[in-house]
């Protein structure tokens, strides 16, 4: 265990790693104290910074990988254990460690019998293997085993589809996230108006970054996000009328929203994450391309049933979840989506 002695000051606020370890190679925890806050700036500090920390910190992943003579993900091949859709969830999990932005190649090239780990893929100088013992697939015979990747620098998750690849190449579902998990919790100290909020930052990471790395890449993230917001005047910013007559035009069917009563919120860069959906119904509407809350508005609660695993209780909690955060009623069908 490591204690950091590091801090950032901004004015009077502190920024103090607290401690810091590595549980194992892929994965690194770390935890920070930020204070003094005034009552309530440590809460939307810490929602800043935990979405920011999981959303807009960059890390890198496999994202295609091409076999030789392989005609489909489910193809079985005499002499390795996996199925090609088995490696391809295996090559999704490695964690590459890379310096820079550019798209990468690398290739394994294993000759059997062996069990082929991260370690036997040759990467290009700017990029390690975080683990390279990560397991990737076991070759049974005496056969040579050649995999060549596509590696990508990147925000968040994506989620692939086969169209565009051809010849053996397959599409692998790009996890850049080197956050695993934030935690923060707020604490009080101090009495009457001398009331204070401090609070403790948690983060894991998958290796690739430290919590310190991933802290400092947050929190320029969200520096340079709010950093238009500095200079702005009223003046400034083009009026199109009366508020009450102000609409926003959203999908393929036109639905027309108040602005006023979507909190000017709605936007095709609000992602479905801040619903904060139970894992099943996000995963859901993810594949289904459902990215953000403009997506969702081209749905009625009717075509979100027909979505493939997207039962009635999905259906209800993102009704709910819509209406909490938004004050959006989901139409119950198309016919509706004209009239709200």
């Amino acid at each position: 265990m490591l204690t950091c002695k590091t801090s950032i000051c901004t004015q009077a606020i502190q920024l103090k790693c607290v401690e810091s370890k590595t549980e194992n190679k892929r994965l690194h925890y770390g935890r920070f104290v930020v204070s003094p806050f005034k009552k309530g700036q440590a809460n939307t500090v810490g929602i800043a910074m935990r979405r920011a920390l999981l959303e807009e910190v960059q890390g890198t992943s496999i994202t295609c990988a091409k076999f030789h003579g392989v005609m489909h993900e489910y193809s079985t091949i005499t002499g390795i254990k996996e199925t090609i859709h088995d490696v391809l969830v295996n090559l999704k999990e490695i964690a590459p460690k890379n310096d820079s932005n550019d798209v990468k190649e690398a290739v394994s090239s294993v000759i059997g019998p062996k069990k082929v780990t991260a370690g036997d893929i040759t990467f290009p100088p700017s990029i390690k293997a975080v683990d390279d013992l990560q397991y990737i697939v076991t070759i049974t015979q005496p056969i040579s085993v050649n995999i060549e990747l596509k590696i990508e620098k990147d925000c968040g998750y994506r989620i692939e589809n086969l169209n565009g690849y051809k010849d053996g190449e397959f599409p692998v579902d790009a996890v850049s996230m080197p956050v695993r998990n934030v935690n923060y919790s707020v604490h009080l100290f101090g009495s009457g108006k001398a009331t204070r909020e401090l609070s403790f930052i948690e983060i894991w990471t998958n290796g690739s970054l430290t919590p310190d790395e991933a802290i400092c890449e947050a929190s320029e993230k969200l520096i340079k996000l709010l950093s238009p917001f500095l200079h702005v005047k009223p003046e400034d910013i083009p009026c199109s009328g009366d508020s009450k007559n102000s609409y926003v035009s959203v999908g393929l069917y036109s639905q027309n929203y108040d602005l006023n009563k979507l909190g000017k919120k709605l936007s095709e860069n609000t992602f479905i994450d801040q619903l904060e959906l139970p894992a099943r119904a996000f995963n859901c509407l993810k594949k289904a391309k459902i990215n953000t809350i403009a997506d969702l508005l081209n749905y009625s609660r009717e075509d979100l049933s027909k979505i493939k695993s997207f039962g009635q209780k999905s259906v209800d909690q993102v009704s709910k979840a819509l209406w909490e955060h938004f004050a959006i009623e989901l139409p119950k069908n198309k016919n509706e989506l004209y009239t709200n």
